[in-house]
């Protein structure tokens, strides 16, 4: 079937229109260097005989009679002609046995049928002749076989069906080939795609080490398969862990509410049960809602509402909100703002960013410490920078926490779900900043954002440019 198949391939198609166009082109071309070579020789032909017949002209009788004897004494070929003719057409030299009645005397080359005995036969070929009167009256008649217009086409011929034919033959066969081959990659890559259908995430595409379109694709797509293999496997963990941390939440909620029923007296006691249910729901609630946020925010369904933000008076907004909570842990919040940054976001988003930042150093940071939030001037915008004086990230979980509910050892009994760190990154991947976790004691967290004035500003110039 495959043997069958590459017949009606593209690939075999287009070899098959490749070589007829070939094949075209060299007939074509033989045809052009036929036509002109045989030209030439005819024209040439043509220039000699009115030399030899004007030569003949302007000699006397008695030399033109021996120049014509020595002439045709020499042609080893036979395609040589010449006679001298009286007044009345009756030959006096020559191996012409009459003059030809078709000729025009004085007239340029032209082709005439003559009469030539050889060997006591007569033979009649068509010869290219001109004809000159002498000064006596008599007529000196000069002509050849141009025979080289047919040994040219004999040539041509066997040069089409030696040379063009194998190569037409050649054009078709490798044509097939590279329909096979192709056909048979491709039926590779089905089978291997049919694997990945079925389920085996770890197959990939077939690809060699070379410089050719079909394996750098198929380096592509394998690319492409890693990172879909990553993203399902993390899905996979992010199942297991939306699992185990509703559950905590959940069975606690579920205990509260037995135990209150069992051993509730009061109706005091019975309320207290139901708050810790319901903190507990609100609990398995907030991590509901974080993920359904980060979908949304991964979706990029917001940047369609992305509008200029000035970010000073966010951060401002941020250290005001936050202000309160800081000094009920005596710790010292300040902002150190520099200069005017203005970016095209989401304002809600961005605000969410900072927040979730800021809470996290105000919850780590001890009692007594520093918390700064800063607007600092880059090279091509600016950089939101968030210190304190807490414990910080260590330099082996700067990516796990970025992880959706990691949460390190050291911060297990401090409350919240794992995710602010996840959101956080979300939303700066949306707007297409940087983010940048320094680790060591004294954390450190930086968002790198371009200039929304500076953008407008190499959009003028563009503009200024094209105009």
């Amino acid at each position: 079937m495959l043997q069958v198949q590459f017949l009606r391939s593209n690939t075999f198609r287009w070899a098959s229109a490749v070589a007829g166009l070939f094949a075209t082109f060299v007939v074509i071309l033989f045809g052009f260097i036929y036509f002109n070579i045989d030209g030439y020789l005819v024209a040439r032909s043509d220039r000699l005989l009115e030399t030899q017949a004007a030569f003949l002209a302007s000699l006397p009788f008695e030399h033109g009679v021996h120049v014509i004897e020595d002439h045709l004494r020499l042609d080893d070929r036979g395609v040589q002609f010449a006679g001298l003719f009286d007044s009345s057409g009756k030959r006096l030299a020559g191996n012409l046995d009459q003059f030809p009645k078709d000729i025009a005397i004085g007239a340029p080359p032209q082709n005439v049928r003559v009469m030539q005995s050889s060997g006591g036969k007569s033979t009649d070929p068509l010869i290219r002749a001109t004809a000159r009167r002498l000064a006596n009256g008599n007529v000196a008649l000069v002509g050849r076989v141009v025979d080289e217009t047919w040994e040219i086409s004999h040539v041509v011929g066997e040069a089409l069906a030696l040379g063009l034919l194998p190569a037409f033959c050649l054009c078709l066969l490798a044509g097939a080939w590279l329909s096979l081959r192709a056909q048979r990659r491709v039926e590779e890559v089905n089978q291997r795609v049919q694997r990945i259908i079925a389920g085996d995430l770890r197959e990939r595409l077939p690809h060699r080490d070379v410089d050719e379109p079909f394996s750098n694709l198929a380096v592509i797509v394998n690319g492409m398969l890693n990172e879909m293999e990553t993203m399902i496997n993390a899905l996979a963990g992010v199942g297991n862990d939306i699992a185990h941390e509703l559950r905590t939440p959940l069975t606690r909620a579920r205990l509260i509410l037995e135990r209150g029923r069992s051993n509730a007296t009061s109706l005091e006691q019975f309320q207290t049960a139901a708050d810790k249910t319901v903190a507990g729901i609100d609990q398995a609630l907030s991590i509901v809602t974080a993920l359904l946020r980060l979908a949304d925010i991964e979706n990029s369904r917001r940047s369609a509402a992305f509008g200029d933000v000035a970010v000073p008076d966010l951060l401002r907004q941020v250290c005001d909100i936050y202000e309160p909570i800081a000094e009920d842990k005596e710790i010292n919040l300040s902002v150190d703002i520099a200069g005017n940054l203005e970016v095209r976001g989401d304002r809600d988003l961005l605000f969410e960013a900072i927040v979730n930042l800021v809470d996290n150093a105000v919850k780590f940071t001890p009692e007594g410490g520093k918390v700064m939030i800063e607007l600092a001037q880059a090279e091509q915008g600016a950089v939101v920078r968030i210190t304190d004086t807490g414990p910080g990230i260590p330099r082996q979980e700067t990516e796990a926490v970025l992880r959706r509910f990691y949460r390190s050892d050291k911060v297990r009994h401090t409350a919240g779900v794992g995710l602010g760190l996840n959101l956080v990154a979300a939303i700066v991947k949306l707007h297409g900043f940087r983010l940048m976790i320094h680790p060591g004691p004294g954390g450190c967290i930086e968002i790198l954002c371009p200039d929304r004035r500076l953008d407008r500003a190499a959009r003028t110039n563009a503009v200024s440019c094209a105009a």
